[in-house]
């Protein structure tokens, strides 16, 4: 068989041999659950609880804001103890809302829905979606019901199941379709339904056999549903180098999906829409790889929305074996180095990932080498050196002359460069800057 690809790109070590042989392991919290009301892209949410008020599994505790926003809801039964700005991932503090676990897990009597999706119509398919809070689950957290929505004049006639899963170390996605397929193809029917026109595609690279192997069996009757199997290489997972990988077409500079008649959605958010629309229920889980050479036993885990991380590695995972010089919310290319344990997971949360020494040593830099290794790994076909410079010397219109605001953030730059010098760091820095000078204009 074929394997599809994109141009450029790198080959990581993938760590992944840790947890791709562990079945996923349901974890239940016993401690303090933290909802932060900002846990996709877009608006905030409102609360709707406040301090000393009683909450049941999978009531709404936070109201969206806007169209380009997600509701909330809680995973745990227990006492709202406070609504508090608290610490998140990315290293600043969001208004949250803390519950108090009872230990109960008593569920809200009212569901989404009850119905037969083949007996709805494409409107209420897509209200189930945002009322449940559903949003990308790769780490983008992008609201799904919006991505279902392209405007009228976009022809869609492909939905690519992102099941690349390129992050090292990350095996959440690739046990999911080990363990819950035919729930993931359900899913993607249900996508399909809304766009009658488009064929699916599930893309997955070769070094998940075992899933490419289940879900081509799931899917060999189906004439509009095929797997598309990928060369295993860093950022095989991004948006535009799948959609290469997958049709061969080009999302042009400051173009979306829809643009080249494409729709990308997680696997982990399709898994979602089907138990949201087929079941009725809201997003209060998502499973998450925790692993890591410093961690004593690596797991997949089914992890309620909320969830201390730290409970998570010291009670789920047994604690650390070796002590952790770097501990990673995502996969070590995209994932934000955190500085406390005491976090919750949220939406995007797709691993932790605590490194040892050995493994997270921070090389000595010397100066760039003008050796071109950073334009030759680039997916976005950039000069990553030249950027640096840019963002160096805070010449941001020349930055946005070459494109910089393109860059994807995915650190084949950094990882390839001979020199060690942190490329996609000093890119990013100017990417915030000229879109926040943007925001302000």
């Amino acid at each position: 068989m074929k394997l599809l690809t994109f141009k450029k790109g790198v080959h990581p070590p993938h760590g992944k041999h840790l947890t791709e042989k562990k079945p996923i392991e349901e974890y239940l919290p016993k401690g303090d659950l933290i909802f932060p009301l900002s846990q996709h892209i877009g608006a905030p949410c409102n609360a709707l609880v406040k301090k000393g008020d009683k909450v049941l599994v999978g009531q709404k505790i936070g109201e969206a804001t806007g169209f380009v926003s997600a509701p909330i809801y809680s995973s745990v039964s227990g006492t709202v103890k406070n609504v508090t700005p608290m610490a998140t991932a990315m290293g600043t503090k969001a208004m949250s809302i803390i519950i108090e676990n009872d230990n109960a897990y008593e569920k809200c009597s009212e569901k989404l829905n009850e119905k037969n999706y083949t007996e709805l119509s494409n409107e209420e398919i897509i209200a189930i979606i945002q009322e449940a809070g559903v949003v990308g689950m790769g780490g983008a957290t992008f609201p799904t019901h919006v991505k279902l929505n392209p405007p009228k004049d976009k022809e869609i006639d492909s939905i690519i199941v992102n099941a690349a899963e390129c992050e090292p170390y990350l095996t959440c996605d690739h046990r999911l379709m080990v363990e819950e397929g035919e729930k993931i193809v359900q899913g993607l029917k249900i996508i399909l339904k809304l766009f009658p026109k488009a064929k699916g595609y599930i893309g997955i690279e070769n070094n998940k056999p075992d899933a490419i192997s289940i879900m081509s069996d799931l899917v060999k009757n189906e004439s509009n549903i095929e797997v598309s199997s990928l060369k295993t290489k860093y950022p095989q997972g991004a948006e535009k180098q799948l959609i290469y990988s997958v049709t061969k077409r080009e999302v042009p500079s400051g173009k979306l999906p829809a643009d080249v008649g494409c729709i990308v959605q997680n696997v982990g958010t399709i898994y979602q829409v089907y138990r949201s629309v087929v079941l009725g229920e809201p997003l209060i889980e998502r499973i998450v790889t925790v692993t890591g050479e410093a961690i004593k036993e690596p797991k997949n885990l089914k992890v309620k929305i909320g969830t201390s991380v730290r409970e998570l590695v010291e009670e789920a995972c047994g604690n650390f074996k070796d002590n952790p010089v770097k501990i990673i919310s995502g996969g070590p290319m995209m994932g934000m180095t955190i500085s406390t344990l005491d976090i919750p997971v949220t939406k995007g949360t797709s691993g932790i990932l605590a490194l040892t020494k050995d493994m997270a040593v921070l090389p000595k830099t010397a100066n760039c080498l003008r050796c071109g290794k950073c334009v030759e790994a680039c997916p976005m076909n950039l000069v990553p050196s030249k950027l640096k410079n840019l963002s160096q010397n805070k010449e941001l219109e020349d930055f946005e002359t070459w494109h910089g605001l393109d860059c994807i953030e995915c650190g084949c730059c950094t990882f390839i460069c001979p020199a060690k010098i942190n490329i996609v760091q000093s890119i990013r820095v100017a990417k915030r800057t000229v879109l926040a000078n943007k925001r302000k204009k």
